[in-house]
Order: C-alpha cells, then sequence, then structure tokens
C-alpha cells in the first residue's frame, strides 16, 4: 500500500473519533444507552474506527506504540462480534476516557506526516 492510501485511513479515524464524541456530547451514560440512534451510530464508527486502524501499515503502528492500536482493532472485534451483548459500563468509558486522549494523538500523528 503506497503513503498516501494508508493516510486515508488515518484520516477515516480521525473523522470517526470526532463523531464518536460528536454522537455523545452532553449525555450522560443512562441517557445515551437509551437513545436508540445515538448509541447505534456511535458503535458503528467505534467499529470501523478500529477497521481503519488495521489498514495502517505494521511499521507505522511500530514507530507510533503510543496509539493503542490493538486495543482499538480489538473493541472493533468485540464490537462487531458481539451480537451476545455489548458490554456498556465498557462502552461508556471508551467513549468518555479512550476516544478523548486518542483523538489528539491522531491528529498528532497527521501532522507528522504532513509534514515529512
Amino acid at each position: 500500500m503506497s503513503e498516501r492510501e494508508w493516510r486515508f485511513y488515518l484520516d477515516d479515524m480521525i473523522g470517526f473519533a470526532e463523531r464518536v464524541l460528536s454522537y455523545t456530547e452532553g449525555l450522560d451514560q443512562a441517557r445515551f444507552e437509551a437513545s436508540g440512534l445515538n448509541y447505534d451510530a456511535t458503535v458503528r464508527n467505534l467499529e470501523l474506527l478500529g477497521e481503519a486502524a488495521s489498514h495502517i501499515p505494521p511499521e507505522i503502528r511500530a514507530a507510533h506504540q503510543a496509539i493503542p492500536w490493538r486495543q482499538i482493532i480489538a473493541t472493533r472485534n468485540r464490537l462487531i462480534h458481539g451480537y451476545l451483548g455489548i458490554d456498556n459500563d465498557i462502552l461508556w468509558s471508551i467513549i468518555e476516557q479512550d476516544i478523548p486522549s486518542l483523538l489528539p494523538q491522531l491528529q498528532n500523528l497527521k501532522k507528522h506526516f504532513t509534514r515529512a
């Protein structure tokens, strides 16, 4: 895959993370769980975030280990295959804690490669 192609996946990851934050803004966990469309859209964007992460080349992931690549991809797998149920406490923790710290890391990675 060319460098330009994987950068599109990085852009997508940033967009998916931004959507997760947008769809959950102003909600507490109970309102989020009861929201229907917001819940479904958020879960879908977390799935897509993990899918896009799986397309970032291994050498880029290895060089930027502060980003939890394996956890992002594993979360996608758990959500995709979570037909027996999703743990909403874990999901809310990802939304509240992980995504807000992940987004600036992804944005900084993009800046790093924009300057390169």
